[in-house]
């Protein structure tokens, strides 16, 4: 039986950054998510679950057991700026050219993006996590507006968003979810390619967001 060593050699992993973002808008009339934009300007993208709480229940007179309440998963993404097609996600309607008008009805979209792995051999070169979202929906947020001055920013956009669930088919045996994330450094390379190929687009194909239990069927082909 092998002794437990720390802090080894090519061991010593960390996660940072973010690229690689990609649009979804959900159509809703097509009950499908349409081809993926370019998200440029991504700066911050915090993911926030909830709930997955325990309630104690008392028999007895002593802790008989505990409920969990349902886990929700939920994010907030920060940018200097978003794709055209993300003001329906933002409740903006644009019914002529150059003009927007707010608070109309959002739209419901899917996200993809990469968080960069690294260690102490590779550095940020070791590897990658693609991180996919479903059924978001973003909620107002303030957007604020300075003067310009002796140390000029540039204006940073935010936007917090809740998401349902997606359900996988009973044979998988999953939970509905609304997040996956796919890791470079333990995924086979031509199953991960095959991947981006779908998320990114290829010469033939547009990009795409499958459902959850598609990316599934895909890595496990």
């Amino acid at each position: 039986m092998a002794v437990i060593q720390w802090d080894q050699t090519g061991k010593r992993l960390y996660e940072t950054g973010v690229d690689h973002g990609v649009l979804y808008t959900y159509d809703t009339e097509d009950n499908e998510y349409t081809d993926g934009e370019a998200w440029n300007g991504l700066t911050t993208i915090t993911k926030s679950p909830s709930g997955a709480e325990p309630t104690p229940i008392y028999a007895d007179n002593i802790k008989y057991l505990n409920l969990m309440s349902v886990e929700e998963f939920g994010f907030t993404i920060e940018a200097f700026t978003y794709p055209d097609s993300f003001a329906l996600c933002d409740g903006t309607a644009e019914p002529v050219e150059g003009v927007s008008v707010s608070q109309q009805n959002r739209r419901t979209f899917g996200l993809s993006y990469r968080t960069l792995v690294g260690n102490d051999v590779k550095g940020t070169d070791y590897g990658y996590k693609i991180h996919l979202i479903w059924g978001a929906l973003a909620s107002p947020s303030e957007k604020a507006a300075a003067t310009v001055n002796d140390t000029p920013e540039a204006a940073t956009m935010s936007w917090t968003a809740s998401t349902s669930p997606i359900s996988f088919p009973a044979e998988m045996n999953l939970k509905p979810t609304s997040s996956i994330v796919v890791d470079s450094t333990k995924i086979d390379a031509a199953k991960l390619t095959a991947l981006e190929a779908v998320l990114y687009g290829s010469e033939t194909d547009p990009a795409k967001l499958p459902l959850p239990s598609e990316v599934i069927a895909l890595l496990n082909a």
